[in-house]
């Protein structure tokens, strides 16, 4: 296959090197890029979510740990007060049984995110900084890099649906650069206000993308706030490279492999890049590594550290 065709690559691959595009030349001249896959709230997960973060207020989210905060630690983290309280007069009633939320006060004392303590028994908190404001914008972006192929017959759907429920500030396709004057992209029903990359790569397999469209500015519901730092946070925890929780490093034949400046996986036995859904526990060629070799924790240090340092940028 042509290294520079980006087309024929199983999705999961094409994925993994937008991301590796975007953590490094996503054009965001308002913040830093930090880049996840597979990311999104229980109606909507998108392929690739770009959060463009404010430098300050990413630095600031650094003192948080570099573990997500879920929906409750969220609820902990931005309500607790300076000076010692009472939880129940800190935190807004969450509508559900106050028992949850102590549990969420402990998980956070337990990471060191907030500060508990318990007098005249009753639980107090206070803050051990102010959670920060470092979500300049959300972008998303859907991946397709053969239009021709089964799975992009619901994209028009898919991106009308992201248009009008607006949880992203932008949202974009992704799809193999063909070459022809007008990108086939251009001429499906999608919809104006998405934008669309032609990504491909050059003789050493670096992928770099051009905007073919530019997208339409959305406007978020304020009432969606709440959903969107989730997403965020989701975003700052998993990055794109916890892909090999999912699929199996473990097996002998898995190896990492260079593409351009991006790493992916390699089925030996295949002798090719397998699919996520491939590289699973079902696969026929699956043979457990020898012991002494610990590919798959050595696979996970790599990615580990790859992705340390991409949230340390800033």
């Amino acid at each position: 296959m042509d290294c520079t065709d980006l087309r024929e690559l199983p999705e999961f691959i094409f994925e993994l090197l937008v991301c590796r595009w975007a953590e490094l030349s996503w054009p965001s001249g308002d913040g830093v890029p930090v880049v996840g896959r597979q990311v999104g709230t229980r109606d909507r997960r998108w392929d690739t979510v770009v959060v463009v973060a404010d430098p300050k207020g990413l630095a600031a989210r650094a003192r948080f740990g570099a573990e997500e905060l879920d929906r409750d630690l969220l609820r902990i983290v931005r309500h607790a007060p300076s000076e010692w309280a009472w939880y129940r007069d800190a935190i807004p009633d969450p509508g559900f049984p106050w028992r949850y939320v102590r549990e969420a006060i402990d998980r956070g004392a337990a990471r060191g995110i907030v500060d508990r303590r318990k007098r005249r028994n009753r639980v107090e908190i206070r803050q051990i900084t102010p959670y920060p404001n470092w979500v300049n914008r959300i972008v998303a972006v859907e991946n397709k890099p053969d239009l021709d192929r089964s799975a992009a017959r619901r994209l028009g759907e898919q991106l009308e649906y992201d248009v009008e429920r607006a949880l992203a500030d932008e949202t974009w396709l992704a799809t193999g650069a063909t070459g022809d004057r007008v990108e086939p992209a251009l001429l499906r029903d999608i919809p104006d206000k998405a934008g669309i990359l032609a990504v491909s790569a050059d003789e050493d397999g670096v992928a770099t993308a051009e905007v073919a469209w530019h997208p339409g500015r959305l406007t978020p519901d304020s009432a969606d706030l709440k959903r969107r730092l989730v997403v965020a946070e989701r975003v700052y925890g998993r990055g794109f490279r916890d892909h090999v929780e999912t699929t199996r490093p473990d097996c002998r034949h898995y190896e990492l492999r260079r593409r351009g400046d991006a790493i992916v996986p390699y089925c030996a036995a295949k002798g090719r890049n397998q699919t996520q859904a491939e590289c699973a526990w079902s696969c026929d060629a699956f043979e457990p590594e020898p012991p002494a070799w610990r590919t798959g924790a050595a696979c996970r240090a790599v990615l580990e550290r790859r992705r340390a340092r991409a949230r340390d940028r800033d």
